[in-house]
């Protein structure tokens, strides 16, 4: 990297799907956010309304760091007359540069990571872990677009797992790469790639090039086969447990010379875009519905092969923390990119990698938005050449709203509600009764987890709560919900495989005995249940409310899942939250922070 100043304000932006901003100013995060929050369409791809945030805090940045897929060179037109490219634009706007017609490739304040995408998932994993030195596993679907000469033709590729080296101030040596491509070659192990086009001259990685489709690319076709988006595989996680072993689907993945990759008969790998499932070869896989429009998830072949696919690619990326931790020797694992969202996976690795000494930090904003808080983080270390380990254990990074009467009354107006002051009990009140209520304070949850600031909230004893809530908020009928605990009950209710604490919900865990009963709206029907443990310091007005339902009800959990309704993106705003209960069936809208309950009229 250039030889830059110290300080100052660092702006670093991701685009593509889930893009968004990370600014930073001397080393602090000041806010982080995904655009979706903010214009309210769903994995908006141009972070402009968060980089218009930024200038809420600043009116002028010192660095503007480029993360994410496109590169300063690849910048998809202009955006004015005068010709200025998007990120030069942006750097006038933000005023890094005070003229047109500056070239932002030699600029010494303007920095391209882009060409690393694995490597920012690293960053974000590795500084935020706490971990002095660690090896990062990156299981994602395409990043880093690369030309490769192939039989002396030129060949795209995209990188879908990595292994890094991680080291501080700020080192990530590349050791393994596995490089897809939709081309049909022959597989290709490569012991001493260069790694050059990732800032590492001089230095080689293992390499397989092949024409297989990734662990995510794999999931994401079974997704679309599925009847989904690619980008929504968290709905086929849902659905696996439905499903059981069924000899008539072919294995997904298959023995490759030393190495095992996806089954090219059963997925054609479509890079950049998903998988495609090759139900043609197969019968157990070419069932479809008498009526197009019946829901696919019916048929037995569906549920079972989604659920061969999150068994067989658990067991793929376990192989793969394996590897990480033969290459470095380190015990120390990170896990980032969209895999590491798989809260089934995250729960598995814990029993399968029982008693071998590994430790793993499986990291919370593991999809490409994560990329910007990586960037800005990797590039602050590089300059400052710091070392100082600090474990960034909070996701309440949105920016700050500060909501006085008048602004609440204004939005309680706008939208024909009523407002009156309330407290925990008024609210645990509502809970017991089978209201749904949502909460809003403080500053929103980075990454795709309501951790109780943006957050739908209902009682977990209901044995009908899973298909209530699921109607309301218009999701599919097998979808299960999250709970949040109180910290010092957690081991009574769950069994964490041995961690003290999961405050991110990133593990869908097993209950223990006697406990599903009691909490059957948050249960799977696998017994599991993704939660999210709790501790006064770490959200108070959160913890204190589900104290007052503990207190009433002997039960120390309380249903939480995300404030959006189906196909929305979580609420940024209290504007976004009072109308989207206009939009549903939801009635109550807690403000603790203000002592207020938001009643709308439905």
């Amino acid at each position: 990297m250039k030889e830059i100043k110290k300080t100052g304000w660092i702006a670093a932006i991701a685009r593509g799907h889930n893009s968004g901003v990370c600014l930073m100013k001397d080393g602090e995060i000041v806010f982080s956010i995904e655009e979706e929050r903010l214009t309210r369409q769903k994995y908006d791809g141009g972070p402009y309304a968060s980089i218009m945030k930024i200038l809420e805090y600043t009116d002028k940045i010192d660095y503007l760091v480029v993360a994410h897929t496109q590169s300063l060179k690849d910048t998809a037109g202009t955006v004015d007359y005068t010709g200025d490219d998007v990120y030069t634009g942006l750097a006038r706007k933000m005023g890094l540069i005070e003229n047109r017609g500056v070239d932002l490739h030699n600029h010494p304040q303007v920095v391209d990571l882009s060409y690393m995408h694995h490597k920012l998932h690293s960053a974000c994993a590795f500084f935020r872990s706490g971990f002095d030195d660690a090896v990062s596993l990156i299981v994602d679907g395409a990043g880093t677009f690369i030309q490769m000469a192939y039989d002396n033709q030129p060949l795209w590729v995209w990188e879908v797992e990595s292994i890094v080296d991680c080291n501080y101030p700020a080192e990530f040596k590349t050791l393994y790469k596995h490089y897809g491509t939709k081309e049909a070659i022959s597989s290709n192990y490569i012991p001493d790639l260069s790694s050059e086009q990732f800032g590492e001259p001089g230095e080689t990685h293992e390499a397989w090039l092949t024409d297989r489709a990734g662990i995510v690319k794999t999931y994401e076709g079974v997704t679309e086969y599925c009847g989904w988006s690619s980008i929504e595989a968290g709905k086929t996680m849902g659905l696996f447990p439905y499903g059981k072993p069924n000899d008539g689907i072919p294995p997904l993945f298959e023995k490759v010379g030393t190495a095992e990759f996806s089954n090219r008969n059963a997925i054609i790998p479509l890079y950049p875009a998903s998988g495609r499932v090759n139900s043609v070869l197969y019968e157990a896989l070419n069932e479809w519905p008498e009526n197009p429009t019946d829901d696919v998830t019916l048929l037995q072949s569906r549920r079972d092969l989604a659920y061969a696919c999150q068994t067989e690619t658990q067991e793929q990326v376990t192989n793969l923390i394996r590897k990480a931790v033969e290459m470095t020797g380190k015990k120390k694992v990170v896990i980032s990119g969209g895999y590491g969202l798989n809260c089934v996976a995250n729960y598995h690795y814990l029993e399968a990698l029982k008693g071998e000494g590994i430790e793993i930090y499986v990291e919370p904003i593991s999809n490409d938005a994560g990329t910007a808080m990586g960037a800005a983080l990797m590039f602050w270390h590089a300059q400052e050449g710091s070392s100082e380990i600090q474990k960034l254990d909070t996701l309440y990074l949105g920016p700050q709203y500060n909501y006085s009467d008048s602004d609440i009354s204004s939005v309680v107006e706008k939208y024909d509600a009523e407002v009156k002051d309330a407290t925990n009990e008024d609210v645990v009140a509502l809970l017991k009764n089978r209201n749904i209520v949502t909460i809003f304070q403080g500053r929103s949850e980075n990454g795709p987890r309501a951790l109780g600031n943006r957050s739908i909230l209902y009682d977990p004893t209901d044995p009908d709560g899973k298909d209530h809530v699921n109607k309301v908020k218009h999701r599919e009928y097998f979808r299960p919900f999250a709970g949040t605990i109180l910290h010092e009950h957690v081991h009574e209710w769950f069994d964490l495989r041995g961690m003290d604490e999961t405050p991110h919900m990133m593990y869908a865990v097993n209950c223990q005995p006697g406990i599903e009963e009691k909490i059957p709206s948050i249960i799977h029907v696998d017994g599991t249940c993704r939660i999210q443990t709790v501790k006064r310091d770490q959200n108070p007005h959160y913890y204190d409310l589900i104290k007052s339902f503990y207190d009433a009800t002997e039960i120390p959990i309380i249903f939480n899942t995300s404030f959006n309704l189906g196909g929305d993106p979580l609420v940024e705003t209290l504007d976004n939250a009072v109308e989207t209960l206009v939009r549903s069936e939801i009635e109550y809208l807690y403000l603790p922070e203000y002592g207020k309950l938001i009643t709308v009229k439905n």
